[in-house]
């Protein structure tokens, strides 16, 4: 994967899971990792991580949530609530805005 691709979809943006284990769940995305094409969505995709007690922590089981394939996630529009796709539009002053497809709303200010 080339390590200079543009994602859509961004930090605090609300998603929903499209398809897999959580298919149907909403979330914030917390971190864009666009090197891997991943996100990190709070309290979704959890996994329980073995940890070995060590002098800095103590062990156990510890839950964490795992990234997800930005390509498994959809933006949610707060207009129309569900998940859309998203496209490029540019405006009169020449700044490039993100719009949802299904109806046309604005989403960055």
């Amino acid at each position: 994967m080339s390590t200079n691709v543009k994602y859509r979809i961004r930090s605090s943006d609300e998603v929903v899971v499209i398809t897999g284990r959580d298919k149907g769940a909403r979330g914030k995305v917390t971190r864009v990792l666009p090197e891997k094409g991943k996100v990190i969505v709070a309290k979704i995709n959890m996994v329980k991580r073995h940890t070995k007690a060590s002098q800095a922590s103590a062990g156990g089981i510890i839950e964490r949530e795992a990234p997800l394939e930005i390509s498994n996630v959809q933006f949610v529009c707060p207009k129309c609530d569900t998940g859309v796709r998203l496209g490029i539009k540019t405006l009169e002053d020449g700044r490039k805005v993100r719009t949802c497809r299904k109806c046309g709303e604005v989403l960055d200010k």
